[in-house]
Parts: C-alpha cells; structure tokens; sequence
C-alpha cells in the first residue's frame, strides 16, 4: 500500500503529461465520462482494499510460517528472484483471469474501459478474492511476506505505463518486457487479439507459454469488451459478469453446469440457457462506443464531484491508522454514494441530478454530527460550492439542449 501511495503523485503528472499530449497532436484518446469511470474504480478498489486485504496476507504469512521450505536472506539477488518469481505467478493469475469465468468476473473491470490511456491502469477490480492463491507457492519457498507485498506493488507501478496510445514500439524491449504495443494487443476485442500478452513486466512468459501476438500493423485494436458495460457505474462494472453468470447457473436446468457455469471457460452458458436467453453480440465492424450526450456544465459538475471524492479517498488512507472505525465508515460510505452517483449522472441520468442536493446538505451534517473535526468542515465548504455548481448545471440542462461534452474520438477531450 506504501508503495502505491508513493506512487499516486507520478500517476496523475504523467496523466497529465498525456493529457497535454493528446491535446497537441489532437488524438483524441481521452473521454471525459470514460476517464472520471477508469479513476473512480481505482479508488474503489483502493478503499474496498482496505477491507478485505488482510485475508489474503494473513493466509500467505500462515503458509509461510508454517511449511516454508528455505529460510533466504535478505539480500540484493533474492529481491531480483523474487520480482521475477512474482512476474511468472502474475502471469498465471492474469491468463487465468481471462480463462475461467468467476476469475474474469472480477478482472472484467479492467478492460471495460472502450478508451486506452493511462487512465485505463487505475481502473482495477475491487473484488479480485482469489488471486492470492497463485501467490502461495512463493511462501512455500520462503520469500517473506513484506518482501513479496514491495515487489507485487512495484509489478503493479511498472504496469501503469504501458497503457498508452503515445508510445509506439520499443526495438529490443519488445522481446524482453511488457511495453505499450503489446499490451494493447491485450486489452483489444478484436478476435485476433483476444487471450493474448498476460505479462506484468516480462513478455518472455506469453513467448514461452504460446499467448504472445505482436501488435499489427493491418489490425488496430479496438478497445472493450464484446459484452459493452454501457454504463459509468463502478459498482456495475465490478458486478455485471458476476449477475450474468448468477442468472445462468440459476435458470440451468443441469446442476453440472450450475457449477460449470463459475469455474468452465469464460464465455461458456449452458445450452438450455442459451437458447432460452440468446446474448446478440453485433459483428466487431458495428462497435460504438457508450458516449451519452450531457450538457457540459453537467459533465463539470461530475468532474467537481470526482475531484472531492478524490480528496476524500486521500484523506481516508492518509489517516486510515489515526481514524476511529466510525470515521473510516463515513469516509467510505460517502466515497461509494459519490462513485455510484457520478456513475448516472455520466450516464444521463435526471434523476441523479435531483438526488444530489439532498445528499450535498445531509453527507456534510453526517460528517460534522460524527466530530470529524477540520474534515468535516472542508468537506461542508466542498459541498455549498457543489451545491452553486449544480445550481448551474441543472439550470443549463432545462434552457439549453443537451450537449455532447466529450467530442468524436478523432479529436481531443476538452476536459475544462
């Protein structure tokens, strides 16, 4: 957590670096709606981490402890193993992931995104509860708990920049580790491309194993899943593979599929179920991208609202050892009610609109009822200039007609 803390300054100046450049050559790689949905999902599942992350460490130290086959020292050469070691268990946690259904139910989140830009990176799953498992062998070999957290977030750091359009290929590094070519072949939907390049920081895995594809030239990549989310709603995008794959084992008649519907291939539906309910996935050559049209008062209204929410987030984890549990609550009850909120009102939702002023007056007097000090009046002062700017937005929604904010996708975001 330290080291990914450490790193959040960096993540946003190099968005903001690409930002600038995506301006320039007018590329038009950032959505405004897209990007806020790619950030709000990174903050949850930092916050939602806050909650589960101790049963996959405390099962990794019992196994440690108890059966760890080498006692290895805390040297230069066995970081550097255990950073590769790390890379190669990623890999089977990643293509498993894509493989079998409960697995891609929580990774899903991440290639949700239809835009590919260094926002894409922070859009991470806040349900991933099982990939500690591909993790345990690592404990049976002795490297010590602290020293496989520090080299699983820098596996994590390193991957926030292959997430870019701006980077074309690399020469040599292309053989050896993940770059942004080949990791866009992996968040591509086009047939091709699909169940390629699971790599962290190593490609020599996908070249080993047989899932490596370079990028091609005659096939850009399209971004997505064939089963589009169309929505901005974080907590949908972590729960829509797993509702699909609740109302299929529900509605099969065959109790071997009910168990193979979570654990068989990722895309497998039981044949009765198929038929019953047939998913119509239009040809790749028809894809749009979920782009509802809002007036741009509203979409800055929603961007206000995520930047308080990151304010919010920031100051929940700085302060997480310092805050008494009711604190820690209201905190991440107010973070989840603000993602699920911007989520409609991205969406196009009126009713959002209305919802927001009562939740702009009560999630303040919550916050200074609980005696949460100097926070809860900077959160109150948030709130009257969001209660102004919703003012304007609303206003500008009922005289004006609604105004796409974020233009085609060959031409840059204005995200002011």
């Amino acid at each position: 957590m330290t080291v990914i803390l450490f790193a959040i300054p960096l993540f946003f100046l190099l968005i903001g670096i690409e930002l600038i450049v995506d301006y320039k050559r007018k590329t038009g790689h950032y959505r405004t709606n897209d990007a806020i949905t790619s950030l709000t999902a990174g903050v949850l599942s930092r916050v939602v981490a806050i909650g589960h992350q101790l049963i996959p460490f405390t099962v990794y130290i019992l196994v440690y402890d108890a059966v760890a086959l080498f006692s290895l020292p805390d040297t230069w050469w066995v970081w550097i193993v255990a950073f590769v070691a790390y890379d190669f268990f990623y890999y089977w946690n990643h293509r498993m992931g894509h493989e079998m259904s409960i697995l891609w139910a929580a990774h899903v989140v991440h290639h949700s995104s239809e835009d590919y830009n260094l926002t894409t990176a922070l859009r991470q799953t806040s349900g991933a509860l099982f990939s500690w498992i591909f993790y345990l062998p690592l404990a049976l070999l002795g490297f010590e708990p602290a020293m496989i957290i520090t080299v699983g977030a820098l596996n994590l750091v390193y991957q926030f920049w292959v997430h870019t359009q701006h980077i074309k290929t690399l020469g040599w590094m292309e053989y050896v580790f993940v770059t942004p070519s080949n990791h866009r072949v992996h968040h591509a939907q086009n047939r091709v491309y699909i169940d390629k390049n699971y790599g962290g920081v190593f490609i020599l895995w996908d070249r080993l194993f047989g899932t490596f594809i370079p990028e091609l030239k005659d096939e850009s990549p399209v971004y997505g899943i064939r089963g589009a989310l169309k929505s901005f709603n974080p907590i949908w995008a972590n729960l829509q593979i797993y509702s699909q794959l609740t109302r299929d084992s529900y509605h099969t008649r065959s109790w071997k599929d009910k168990f193979r519907v979570w654990f068989g291939r990722t895309g497998w539906r039981p044949d009765d179920v198929s038929a019953r309910f047939p998913q119509d996935k239009k040809p790749l050559s028809e894809f749009k991208k979920y782009h509802p049209k809002i007036h741009k008062a509203v979409t800055r209204y929603s961007l206000l609202q995520h930047i308080i929410m990151l304010g919010v987030t920031l100051y929940l984890l700085l302060n997480i050892g310092a805050l008494p549990t009711s604190h820690q609550l209201i905190a991440v009850v107010t973070v989840i009610v603000m993602s699920i909120q911007n989520g409609f009102i991205l969406s196009q939702s009126k009713m959002s609109l209305a919802m927001e002023g009562p939740r702009l007056l009560v999630f303040p007097l919550l916050w200074v009822a609980a005696g949460m000090g100097t926070a809860a009046l900077v959160y109150a002062v948030c709130s009257v200039i969001s209660l102004f700017v919703l003012g304007i937005a609303v206003r500008y929604t009922h005289q004006r007609p609604p105004l796409e904010e974020a233009v085609l996708p060959t031409e840059p975001d204005n995200l002011a």
